[in-house]
């Protein structure tokens, strides 16, 4: 089952949700279209576990691993809005690949990306504010939306001096955000 979920995650965000169908992502599992029904009762459940996984995934690998304080937003926001993330989508983090899916996906997906991304969320708000995390919730969720629409923007255009110039302002802006309001 394990292996259906992480082949499945890659697949969704190269492919996007809607082109990705079940013998493809048994396919890449190595496994037969039978096989999944003994795991999930719909591609609808395999999705909504695909996302959270994925999420959680993040949180663990990206948020949880950055430095301490101030450096480690800085790493998180460097990691996110670089070129090698930029283009590796099957590797790179769900909400870029998929919000536009997402949001028009059943409650049941869209719970489970509100769960997993407030997880991610809180991770990054407890890096901001240490000693009062819930105080900058909001700000965390304002930085992911920044830094998630950057990197579809910069994914989307054609012209690659442009592409860099955005993710190299995406940079600056995502900074800028972290500083905001912050005592010297």
């Amino acid at each position: 089952m394990r292996r259906i979920i992480e082949t499945a995650g890659r697949r969704l965000k190269q492919d996007g949700i809607d082109g990705s169908g079940v013998s493809t992502l048994m396919k890449d599992a190595g496994l037969t279209n039978g096989a999944f029904y003994a795991h999930f009762e719909s591609k609808d459940d395999l999705d909504t576990t695909a996302i959270a996984d994925q999420l959680k995934t993040q949180a663990e690998n990206v948020v949880a691993r950055a430095a301490p304080g101030r450096a480690g937003l800085e790493q998180i926001v460097r990691g996110y809005l670089s070129p090698l993330h930029r283009d590796n989508l099957g590797d790179g983090c769900p909400n870029a690949a998929l919000l536009d899916e997402i949001g028009r996906g059943t409650n049941t997906t869209r719970q489970a990306y509100t769960d997993g991304v407030l997880v991610l969320i809180d991770g990054i708000a407890a890096r901001m504010a240490p000693d009062d995390p819930s105080s900058a919730r909001v700000k965390a969720l304002g930085l992911l939306g920044l830094m998630a629409g950057t990197l579809q923007l910069s994914r989307a255009l054609t012209d690659s001096r442009l592409a860099h110039e955005l993710l190299d302002q995406g940079i600056d802006n995502a900074l800028a955000l972290l500083d905001a309001g912050q005592r010297d």
